[in-house]
């Protein structure tokens, strides 16, 4: 368990590019407007990009009280940690793995969350190091898999799944992002990423199919001027059904409490 926190939910892909980052930003604010205290961990620790989605100054810094831990900075009524607040813009992560699954490490449990319903893991692309630290050491309440209906990314995120389910961790349901593309213009609907790939994904794994996206120029403008649709668009349909999926959660882990085991055992062979 980590302090300050009740459930523990990543967010993952297996690979870059597929909405991730905004998927989270979004869960996380309509989950807050749903009533919960709610906390997100830039766990991309070589490319973080919820500062930039929160809209926070490029010099800000989290504040530490005893020299040991910091206080996760707020926005939007969200607490969020990251790299980001650590480093410049123009500063790149050369690190090995074990270098950047420690700092993963540091940033999450030596946060001080402040009584929080739910952190949100902004996980890195992949089934790599981080993924492992995480299930390793720390108890995973849930995990959301975020896919486009694309075929190589469904291949990527059928591992992300494999992954959670070897460290019994509950696959909470897969998010389909970029599902139809939406014009601004005239408002026809188009798949240009394929149609249908999300629900297949999750009936193969006996998981939900928790939203369906859309591919829509404001998703992206919103993200980055620092309001995320959620908050800038609240009729839009990302924002419903962002509230949808936000509900989807909350309820999934109100009804597995208790049934999880102490964690996953996680062993090596030459």
């Amino acid at each position: 368990m980590i302090d300050g926190v009740k459930y523990l939910v990543a967010v993952a892909s297996g690979k870059g590019g597929v909405g991730k980052s905004t998927v989270t930003a979004n869960l996380a604010l309509a989950l807050a407007a749903q009533g919960h205290r709610v906390g997100i961990l830039d766990a991309d620790i070589y490319g973080p990009s919820q500062a930039q989605m929160f809209g926070f100054e490029a010099d800000v810094k989290p504040q530490t009280q005893d020299g040991k831990s910091f206080d996760p900075l707020e926005q939007y009524g969200i607490q969020l940690m990251s790299m980001a607040f650590l480093t410049t813009d123009k500063t790149p992560m050369v690190w090995r793995g074990p270098m950047a699954s420690g700092a993963f490490q540091q940033l999450l449990t030596q946060t001080r969350w402040q009584g929080l319903d739910i952190l949100l893991i902004d996980m890195p692309p992949g089934t790599g190091d981080i993924q492992l630290t995480l299930a390793q050491k720390s108890q995973v309440d849930g995990a959301v898999i975020v896919t486009t209906p694309q075929n190589i990314a469904l291949l990527d995120a059928q591992r992300g799944i494999e992954m959670f389910r070897k460290v019994n961790v509950p696959v909470l349901g897969v998010v389909e992002n970029m599902s139809l593309h939406e014009c601004s213009a005239c408002g026809h609907h188009e798949p240009i990423f394929g149609e249908g790939g999300g629900a297949r994904i999750a009936q193969s794994y006996d998981t939900q199919l928790l939203g369906q996206l859309p591919l829509a120029s404001h998703i992206r403008a919103e993200g980055d001027e620092g309001r995320p649709s959620v908050l800038a668009s609240p009729e839009s349909t990302t924002a419903n059904v962002m509230r949808q999926i936000a509900a989807n959660v909350w309820q999934q882990l109100i009804e597995g409490a208790g049934e999880q085991d102490s964690g996953p055992v996680v062993t090596f062979s030459p």
